[in-house]
Parts: C-alpha cells; sequence; structure tokens
C-alpha cells in the first residue's frame, strides 16, 4: 500500500483509507494534534508567492491554496456531521466529493488569508464543543454513508490523522515547484 503522503495514493477500500489516517497519527492526542494544526499550517504556507500558491502540484491535483481550502470546508462539513451526531439518535452522515467541492466552489480562486482564517475559526469551534463532551457523548455514532457507523471519539482522530496526511501534501507540492 503507498503512504498517505504517497501523490498516487488512492486507498483501496474505505477500511485502508480511515486505517491510513490513523497510522498517520499514531498515539497521539487527537484533540492536542488539532490545536496545534492551524498554526502549523499558517507556517507551512508563509511566504509562499500567489503564483506558488496557486500552481497546482501536477496537472490534475491540487494546489496549496486548495489544500488550505479543503481543510477549511472539511473542518465544516465534520463540524456539521458531530454536531447531528450529537443532537440526534444515530443520523445519515452524508459523504461529499472533495473533488467537486475544489472544483465547483473554486478553491483555486480563494484567498489565502481568508481560507486560513476560516479554517481556524471553524476548527476553534469545533474544538470548543468536542472539550465540553462527556464520556458517553464520545461514543456516539452516525452512519456514514460508505463508512458505516462512526462515533465522536472515531471522526476526531480521523481528522487529525487528515491534517497530517495534507501537511505532507502541502509539503510534497512545494518540494514539487522547488524542483520544477
Amino acid at each position: 500500500m503507498n503512504a498517505p503522503d504517497d501523490a498516487n495514493f488512492a486507498p483501496a477500500s474505505t477500511v485502508e483509507y480511515i486505517e491510513s489516517l490513523l497510522d498517520v497519527l499514531g498515539d497521539r492526542d487527537p484533540l492536542t494534534a488539532q490545536e496545534a494544526f492551524p498554526s502549523t499550517v499558517r507556517a507551512a504556507v508563509a511566504g509562499l508567492s500567489d503564483e506558488d500558491l496557486r500552481r497546482p502540484e501536477r496537472p490534475g491535483k491540487w494546489s496549496v491554496l486548495q489544500v488550505v481550502q479543503h481543510l477549511a470546508d472539511t473542518e465544516l462539513a465534520y463540524g456539521y456531521r458531530m454536531r447531528m451526531i450529537l443532537a440526534h439518535d444515530t443520523p445519515r452522515i452524508q459523504a461529499y466529493d472533495q473533488d467537486r467541492w475544489a472544483d465547483r466552489l473554486r478553491y483555486n480562486e480563494v484567498d489565502l488569508d481568508d481560507a486560513l482564517a476560516e479554517f481556524e475559526a471553524l476548527r476553534a469551534s469545533n474544538l470548543r464543543l468536542l472539550r465540553g463532551l462527556s464520556d458517553d457523548e464520545w461514543d456516539r455514532t452516525g452512519l456514514h454513508d460508505e463508512r458505516g457507523p462512526e462515533s465522536i471519539h472515531r471522526i476526531v482522530r480521523m481528522l487529525a490523522g487528515h491534517d497530517l496526511v495534507h501537511l505532507r501534501q502541502i509539503e510534497r507540492i512545494k518540494r514539487a515547484h522547488d524542483h520544477a
């Protein structure tokens, strides 16, 4: 199986995808990792020219800016999902096509500072919510369209791993630009 920071990484199955995210996170505390991540992203993109922000790694792949906006929209989607799980009994969790969102929501046209501010605000809101949960609430589940039952606990761990995969992607895109 390819590593999740490999440009050709495409999990063969949903189970492999989830395992890859959890493997990247390892034994790190997911809330601590999520709390530190916005400043890590800010540092990773600091000093990049507008051209470098918008230039994809290669044709058909995302740019750094698209990755940052994806992080913001992922935070929005996961925040909504967690709220639905907390407020409803075993709600359906709708999947979404991240490439369609990147294209149709024009991720490569956004302003970096706006995307970062959106991500930071959504992350802070979600962390406030999570830090106030009872033990029982961490175990509440929703039913994901593609992945089946997912608890708040599992979602939070997957999201922390997702962050790290995309940080690796940003670094890989920057390296590709350096060698171009």
